[in-house]
């Protein structure tokens, strides 16, 4: 089950086709894409034309209105020679954007795939930009692949081929690596505690950099205490699977060998019971998804590494069970992490920000430039901002901006939250220098923060908590439920921006 990088269709299972009228692409589906103000202009007026103002006939008569994501199919309509014309909708003209043609080509393809299909043709809008047509050619390779690994029979197949229509080739073949990287996250985010754990997430990252190119150096038990990871291994004591910590990167060419660029950091809880302050089973049953910020950032690192990024780069995940063991760790503990600061811990569900205390401290020792770390960390974010926006905190705004620029950019929703420094009174302890909770209920995911920021040393950072949007507990017309991928795209973009 250890999975590879290009977990989706083989790439060369995506190819572009500018030369051919869509019309006459012989395929099982033919996807064209529609706004609500022009339901048959655009791309599809050429359809609209071979079948004889067809969908300006079902525009009429409402049945295409163009709604976002709305999938209308029509089988075997005559003067295409495809055997189903699916009509899918983009809203509005003036409010395409990047994310928009992500979920819209992964809502058609994910419909599609519900039955084995052997070539998919889509037809790219001549007016979408290079970057469009990348995101909309990674939404179709991820809409495509379901979360049921585990299943005999498949919800969800890819097919044979994958034609996009219209699209020139280098933008295809970087959406379909943006989208290895989407579907590597989702994949070891779904996987089963049982199968994905600090040892074998390490061997699978080690695979991933092999595969292109990054440099890897794994940190077991005995090198983490060697380095003083004294907060990682308190969490992981309760454990029989010991953490690890893989550290990753990335010398893109020409970027020459000075400090790195940006520093990628993950929590990789790979099952979180929540330790002796245990879980009830409702709120344990997704936790295998505690590791989604690791598997962002392995993947991400991965996808940057693919498309040979010119940026010196780093990435570290701290990778720990938070079991029950005879041996877990305590209420009323007080741990010295890496950095020397001491840490009482207050209660044992708060062990995410106790893992990133030491792999943020490995990542400052580098000196990056920038730090940006990814952590499914508190519910509180999820209290402030629901399922689906991703939480930003951080100690320098212009890094902030750009981060969230870049979320923005492909449609991932995020929103900033105050660090006052109020907040840091809510995390001093009597008896050692913090604790690993604020004080009561309230502002949670900022209290969090304020502890992670203790161990970055000033360097421009900023946090994403991704608590919501990391794991879909049910399905969406872009996705099945399970994991989502958040923020690979966000940090290619980000990095991409930079390079």
């Amino acid at each position: 089950m250890i999975p590879e990088f290009s977990t989706t269709a083989p790439r060369d299972g995506f190819r572009s086709d500018t030369a051919t009228p869509p019309a006459t692409i012989p395929c099982d589906a033919l996807v064209v894409f529609v706004t609500d103000d022009a339901p048959a202009g655009g791309a599809a007026a050429e359809i609209d034309r071979a079948t004889g103002g067809l969908l300006g006939r079902l525009a009429a008569a409402g049945e295409i209105t163009g709604k976002r994501y709305e999938c209308t199919p029509i089988l075997a309509p005559a003067g295409i020679a495809a055997g189903q014309l699916l009509v899918v909708g983009l809203g509005s003209k003036a409010g395409l954007d990047q994310g928009t043609l992500y979920r819209a080509a992964a809502a058609a393809t994910r419909l599609l795939a519900g039955r084995r299909r052997a070539s998919v043709a889509l037809v790219a809008d001549r007016s979408w930009s290079a970057r469009q047509v990348e995101q909309a050619v990674a939404g179709s390779a991820v809409g495509m692949v379901g979360q049921d690994l585990y299943r005999a029979e498949k919800k969800r197949t890819p097919f044979g081929s994958t034609v996009w229509s219209q699209a020139p080739a280098d933008a295809v073949a970087t959406g379909t690596l943006i989208a290895d990287g989407v579907n590597l996250a989702r994949r070891l985010v779904n996987m089963a505690p049982e199968d994905l754990y600090p040892e074998s997430f390490a061997e699978a990252a080690a695979t991933i950099a092999g595969r292109v190119g990054l440099e890897i150096d794994v940190w077991d038990e005995r090198r983490l205490e060697a380095e003083r990871c004294r907060a990682m291994l308190a969490v992981g004591r309760g454990s029989s699977r010991p953490p690890r910590l893989v550290k990753l990167a990335w010398r893109g060419p020409g970027a020459g060998a000075d400090q790195p660029d940006y520093a990628l950091v993950g929590k990789g809880v790979t099952f979180d019971s929540g330790g002796l302050s245990l879980k009830p089973p409702d709120g344990m049953l997704t936790m295998k998804c505690d590791m989604a910020g690791a598997a962002a950032m392995l993947a991400a690192a991965a996808t940057i590494a693919a498309l040979r990024l010119p940026v010196n780069l780093i990435a570290a995940c701290g990778l720990a069970e938070n079991m029950t063991g005879p041996a877990a760790y305590k209420l009323g503990d007080c741990i010295t992490a890496r950095s020397g600061t001491t840490i009482e811990i207050h209660n044992t569900d708060a062990e995410g920000r106790v893992v990133l205390a030491d792999v943020l401290d490995v990542v400052r020792e580098a000196k990056p430039r920038r730090i940006i770390d990814a952590a499914t960390l508190t519910g509180a974010c999820m209290v402030a901002l629901g399922n689906d926006v991703a939480g930003l905190f951080t100690n320098d705004q212009a890094w902030c901006d750009r981060v969230a620029a870049a979320a923005r950019t492909v449609g991932d929703p995020v929103w900033q939250l105050p660090m006052y420094p109020e907040y840091d009174d809510q995390i001093r302890s009597e008896v050692a220098d913090i604790k690993n909770v604020g004080e009561g209920r309230w502002g949670g995911a900022i209290t969090a923060a304020k502890f992670l920021e203790r161990f970055v040393g000033g360097i421009p950072w900023t946090h994403v908590d991704i608590a919501g949007p990391a794991f879909s507990e049910k399905p969406r017309p872009w996705t099945d439920g399970g994991a989502t991928g958040m923020p690979v795209r966000t940090v290619v973009e980000l990095v991409r921006g930079g390079a």
